[in-house]
C-alpha cells in the first residue's frame, strides 16, 4: 500500500558497517528529514490531482490541433500515459529503495559531476512549465474580473500587437503571479487547506464543463463523431501525438525519485502503470468535448481555455470556471514545479541555494522569460511539449538501464554522497562518458527535427522530420541500448559492489541517530576500502546538498 502521509514523519537516511574492529557501526549520511503532512495522500489521490490541471487540458488540445478526433486521441491519450506510467514507476521504485532525490541517484548513472547538466536540463523545464502556467493563470483571473466587472475588457492597451499580450491580460499576469509566489514560498505543511480546497472545488468543474459540453453538442460535436484531417498524415500526426501526449509527464518520468523516495516500501508504486493512463485518459474526456462543443458552437478551434471561458455567455459560468482553474494552476505548480524545482536546484550550489531562493528564482524566471510568446499559438506549444521530451527519454532512459540492467539494483548508499576521485561514481574525473555518450546517440537524430519544429525556415530532410515525430520512443530506446552495450563491453568495474548497501531505518536507529550529537568519525575505512569523508567536509556536503527540505 502507499504511504499513508499523516501527521509528522522523520525519514533519516543511514547506512550500516563492520569496521576493522569487529564492531557494528551507524553512520548518517544525510541530516534528519522532517516533513508534516497534514492529509492522507497516496499515488492514486496524487495523480488525480496533478491530471486536473491545465496542463493537461492545453496538452490534449493541442494534439487535437493535429486534426484528430477523439476516436484517435482517446486511445493514445491511454497508451501515452501508459508508456510514462511504466517509467516513472521504475525510476520512482529506485528512489523508494535507497530513499534518496533525483539529484542523488543521478549520481550514479552519469557520476557525481556529470549529473549537474542533466539537473539544469530538467530544472529549465520545470521553469518553462511553470511560466506557461503563470499566463494561463493571468486568463483565468482576468475571466473571474470580467465576470463581475466587464468593463475590464476595455482595459486600455499600450502594447503593441507583436508582444503577443495586451495591457489588461499582463496585469491579470503580474496579480497571479504575485499570488502564486506568495503561496509558493510557504512551507508545505500550510498549504493544508489550499489543497483541501481544491480538491472540492475542481473535480467538479471538471464535471460540470464535460456534461455541458455533451449536451450542448449533442453528443459530441465534429471532433468527437466527425471524421479525422490529420495534418501530417494519419500515421505521423498520431506519433507526434502521442509524443505530446508522453512529453506531458516525461520530465516527471526523470524526476519522480522526488516524491518515490518517501514511499512506505518499493512495492507501494507498483500500479502507477495502471492508475496514470487511467486517472490521465478519463481527465482528458473533458477537454477533448469542451474543445468539440467549441469548435461546433462558435466556429473555430479553440486550444487555450481562458479564451474558453470567455466565450461562455453566462457570467457565473465565466466567474467559477475562471476561479477553479486559477486555483487549479497554482496547486499544479506548487507540487510539480515549485517543489520538485527547489529540490533538485539546491544540488547545483547548496552553500548559496536552498529552497526558498530556488523558488524565488523560478518566479523571477516567470515573467523574464515572456511565456506568453511561447502560448500565442497551438505550434509554439506543440514545439515546446515535443521538444523537450526528446532530452528527457535519454535521461530516463540511462536511469532505467544502469539500475535494473547494468547494476542489478546494487547501490552503495554512501558512495551517492562521497565526491572525492575514490568514490564509486567518480568515474572519469566525475563524469560517466557511456551515459553522455548513450544520451547523445539518442538525442542527436532528433535534433535537426527539434530545431526546425522551433524555426520552419530551416530546412532538413524528410528523414530526420519522420524521426522526430516520435522523438521520445525513439530517443530513450537508441540510449538504453547504447548504454548497455557500452556498460556490458567497457564497464567501469569499480561502480560495481558485491552487496548492495541500503538506508536502514529502524526505531533503534532511528534513536542512535538522535543521540549522536557528532559525526562518528572514528569509523575508520568504508567497505569499498576508501577512506571515510573528512568530518567537516562530510557534514557540509549532506546537510547542504542532499537537505532541501520543508522546515517545519
Amino acid at each position: 500500500m502507499p504511504p499513508t502521509l499523516g501527521g509528522a514523519m522523520t525519514i533519516s537516511i543511514l547506512f550500516q558497517f563492520t569496521d576493522v574492529s569487529g564492531e557494528r557501526r551507524v553512520v548518517a549520511r544525510s541530516s534528519r528529514i522532517t516533513l508534516t503532512f497534514l492529509f492522507q495522500l497516496d499515488y492514486t489521490n496524487y495523480w488525480i490531482s496533478d491530471m486536473l490541471a491545465p496542463p493537461l487540458w492545453s496538452t490534449i488540445s493541442t494534439a487535437m490541433s493535429l486534426g484528430l478526433t477523439a476516436r484517435q486521441v482517446i486511445p493514445l491519450t491511454f497508451f501515452g500515459f501508459l508508456i510514462c506510467g511504466y517509467v516513472v514507476g521504475l525510476n520512482g521504485r529506485t528512489a523508494a529503495i535507497y530513499r534518496v532525490p533525483y539529484a542523488v541517484i543521478l549520481r550514479s548513472s552519469f557520476g557525481v559531476w556529470g549529473c549537474i547538466p542533466a539537473i539544469i536540463v530538467r530544472a529549465f523545464v520545470a521553469m518553462m512549465w511553470t511560466a506557461i502556467t503563470v499566463v494561463q493563470g493571468g486568463g483565468y483571473l482576468q475571466n473571474a474580473i470580467t465576470a463581475i466587472w466587464p468593463s475590464y475588457n476595455r482595459f486600455p492597451n499600450h502594447l503593441p500587437e507583436s508582444a503577443n499580450v495586451t495591457s489588461g491580460a499582463l496585469l491579470m499576469i503580474v496579480i497571479f503571479w504575485l499570488v502564486q509566489t506568495a503561496i509558493s514560498l510557504l512551507p508545505m505543511y500550510k498549504l493544508r487547506y489550499f489543497f483541501l480546497f481544491k480538491a472540492v472545488i475542481v473535480p467538479p468543474t471538471w464535471a460540470a464543463l464535460f456534461l455541458w459540453a455533451v449536451v450542448v453538442s449533442k453528443g459530441g460535436g465534429p471532433l468527437v463523431t466527425g471524421q479525422a484531417q490529420p495534418t501530417l498524415g494519419m500515421a505521423y500526426s498520431c506519433l507526434t501525438a502521442l509524443n505530446v501526449v508522453i512529453g506531458l509527464f516525461s520530465s516527471l518520468a526523470v524526476n519522480f525519485p522526488d516524491f518515490g523516495r518517501f514511499s512506505k516500501n518499493e512495492k507501494s508504486g507498483r500500479w502507477q502503470f495502471l492508475i496514470l493512463p487511467l486517472v490521465g485518459t478519463l481527465g482528458a474526456l473533458a477537454p477533448i468535448f469542451v474543445t468539440s462543443a467549441y469548435q461546433q458552437i462558435w466556429g473555430e478551434y479553440q486550444w487555450f481555455m481562458p479564451a474558453v471561458i470567455a466565450s461562455f455567455e453566462s457570467r457565473a459560468a465565466q466567474f467559477f470556471c475562471g476561479i477553479s482553474f486559477m486555483i487549479a494552476t497554482i496547486g499544479n505548480q506548487v507540487a510539480a514545479g515549485a517543489y520538485p524545482f527547489s529540490i533538485d536546484v539546491t544540488a547545483l550550489a547548496p552553500k548559496y541555494i536552498n529552497v526558498f531562493r530556488a523558488t524565488l528564482g523560478m518566479a523571477v524566471f516567470c515573467l523574464i522569460s515572456n511565456p506568453w510568446t511561447i502560448i500565442s499559438d497551438a505550434g509554439a506549444l506543440l514545439s515546446f511539449l515535443s521538444g523537450y521530451s526528446c532530452l528527457m527519454g535519454p535521461i530516463s532512459g540511462v536511469m532505467i538501464t544502469n539500475f535494473y540492467l547494468v547494476h542489478k539494483k546494487k547501490l552503495d548508499i554512501r558512495e551517492l554522497y562521497n565526491g572525492s576521485p575514490q568514490g564509486l561514481y567518480y568515474y572519469y574525473h566525475g563524469w560517466n562518458w557511456r551515459a553522455w555518450l548513450a544520451l547523445g546517440c539518442g538525442f542527436l537524430p532528433v535534433f535537426p527535427g527539434f530545431i526546425n519544429s522551433i524555426q520552419p525556415t530551416i530546412v532538413i530532410s524528410e528523414g530526420a522530420m519522420h524521426i522526430y515525430a516520435f522523438s521520445w520512443a525513439y530517443s530513450i530506446t537508441a540510449t538504453m541500448l547504447v548504454y548497455y552495450v557500452l556498460s556490458v563491453y567497457a564497464p567501469d568495474k569499480r561502480s560495481f559492489v558485491e552487496v548492495a548497501v541500503y538506508p536502514a531505518e529502524t526505531k533503534e536507529e532511528e534513536e542512535t541517530l538522535a543521540q549522536q550529537s557528532k559525526w562518528n568519525h572514528s569509523a575508520g575505512a568504508d567497505s569499498s576500502g576508501n577512506d571515510v569523508l573528512d568530518e567537516k567536509e562530510e557534514k557540509l556536503e549532506v546537510q547542504e546538498t542532499v537537505v532541501p527540505v520543508l522546515e517545519v
